[in-house]
C-alpha cells in the first residue's frame, strides 16, 4: 500500500514538475515575443523620424536626389560623355533624357510624396534595424560569436549603402535613360506618370542594397552548413552565367559595356562570397580540432 502511495506521489511530482517547466517555457517564449516588439517598435519609431525629416525637405528629396537621374546634368551622365569623348563611343554620351513625367491623380503628388519620405527613412534607419536586431540576439551568442557579430553589423549596414549607391548612381540611370527612350514609333511619345518613375527609382535602389547583402547570406548559410566554399567553387561557371543573366534584365540596354558595368560588381560580391564561406569553413574546423584534442 505504502508503495502504491508512493508510486502515486511520484507521478503527481513528475506532472507538476511537467506542468511547471511547460508555463516557464511559455512564459520564457512571450519575454522574448515582449522583447522582440519593444526592439520593432524602436525601429519603427526610427524610420518614422527619417521618414519625417525626409517629408519636411522635399526639394532636396525630390529635385536633387529623386529627379537626379531625370537631369542631364547628373553625374553619371556626365562621367559617361567624359569616356565616351576619350575612347570616341558616340553612342554611351547621354545628354538629353527623353521622356516626361506627369501625375494624373489629384492626389498623386502628395502620395508620392509620403511614400518617397518613407523609402528614404527606410533607407536611412537600415542600419539602425539591424543594430537593434543585433541586441535582440546577442543574449543568446557566447562571446567570441559576439565578436564575430559586431563586424558583421558593420559590414552589412557598409554593404546595403554602397549596394543603394551602386544601384542609384549606376543602375537607375542606365534603366531610366534606356527605357525613356526607348520608342516603337516617332508616333509615340514617352509620358511617365510620377508613381513608375519613383517605383523605378526605389526598387531598384534599395533592390541593390539587399543584393549587395550576399556575403552576409553566405556567411549565415556557411555557419549553418548549408553552403560550403567548396560548392561555390564549383558552380562558378553557373554563377557567371546568372550574373550575366541578372545584369542582362537589370540594365535593358543591349550595350555590353553597360552590363559588363554591372555585371564586375556582381562577380566581386560572389567572389567575396567563396572567401567569407572558406574563412567560416576554416573557423569550424579550427573548433573541431581543438575539441577533439582537448
Amino acid at each position: 500500500m505504502s508503495d502504491n502511495n508512493s508510486r502515486r506521489s511520484n507521478l503527481i511530482t513528475k506532472y507538476v514538475l511537467k506542468d511547471k517547466h511547460t508555463i516557464e517555457s511559455e512564459m520564457s517564449f512571450f519575454d522574448h515575443l515582449e522583447e522582440l516588439r519593444w526592439h520593432l517598435i524602436r525601429s519603427v519609431i526610427a524610420i518614422a523620424i527619417f521618414t519625417g525629416l525626409a517629408f519636411s525637405y522635399k526639394e532636396i528629396i525630390f529635385d536633387q536626389i529623386i529627379l537626379g537621374p531625370k537631369n542631364p546634368d547628373f553625374w553619371t551622365y556626365r562621367m559617361m560623355c567624359q569616356i565616351a569623348a576619350k575612347y570616341n563611343i558616340a553612342d554611351f554620351c547621354v545628354d538629353k533624357i527623353n521622356f516626361v513625367i506627369m501625375n494624373t491623380e489629384l492626389a498623386g503628388q502628395f502620395m508620392i510624396h509620403l511614400t518617397s519620405s518613407f523609402l528614404v527613412g527606410i533607407a536611412l534607419a537600415f542600419p539602425y534595424f539591424i543594430w537593434e536586431l543585433w541586441r535582440f540576439i546577442k543574449p543568446a551568442l557566447e562571446i567570441k560569436e559576439r565578436q564575430y557579430a559586431n563586424g558583421l553589423i558593420f559590414f552589412t549596414s557598409v554593404l546595403f549603402g554602397i549596394g543603394v549607391l551602386f544601384g542609384y548612381f549606376i543602375i537607375v540611370p542606365l534603366t531610366i535613360n534606356f527605357l525613356g527612350s526607348y520608342t516603337v514609333s516617332a508616333e509615340i511619345l514617352n509620358q511617365v506618370s510620377l508613381d513608375s518613375y519613383l517605383s523605378t527609382v526605389g526598387t531598384l535602389s534599395l533592390g541593390c542594397g539587399l543584393t549587395f547583402e550576399l556575403p552576409i547570406i553566405i556567411y549565415f548559410l556557411s555557419k549553418m552548413g548549408i553552403v560550403t566554399p567548396k560548392l561555390l567553387r564549383s558552380n562558378r561557371r553557373f554563377a557567371i552565367v546568372l550574373i550575366l543573366l541578372v545584369s542582362a534584365f537589370i540594365t535593358p540596354s543591349p550595350d555590353m559595356m553597360t552590363q559588363t558595368i554591372v555585371a564586375i560588381p556582381l562577380f566581386l560580391l560572389f567572389e567575396i562570397s567563396i572567401f567569407v564561406s572558406a574563412a567560416v569553413a576554416r573557423n569550424k574546423a579550427k573548433k573541431e580540432a581543438e575539441f577533439y584534442n582537448s
